[in-house]
């Protein structure tokens, strides 16, 4: 056995899994729902969907999740050094 999920995060899964449907800022919600700060939130998630329970609870968030951050992180290593913007 993996090893379970703790509640919180399956909170952090949840607003992942319910963003769209949320208006307004992110980092409110984050605030309102989990009582964190939106900086302890993203590393948490950073986390969370590296871990095997994670990807075994939702995997096509999970997958998701890990697709887009690997995204963001090829597009940074590929920019040109001295590049801003």
């Amino acid at each position: 056995m993996l090893g379970e999920l703790t509640e919180r995060d399956r909170a952090i899964l949840a607003l992942e899994t319910a963003w769209p449907r949320h208006s307004g800022a992110k980092e409110e919600v984050v605030r309102a729902q989990l009582g964190m700060s939106s900086a302890r939130y993203y590393q948490l998630l950073g986390r969370l969907i590296d871990s095997d329970v994670a990807l075994e609870y939702d995997p096509m968030l999970v997958g998701r999740l890990r697709r887009i951050r690997d995204a963001r992180a090829m597009r940074r290593s590929t920019r040109a050094p001295g590049f801003v913007g």
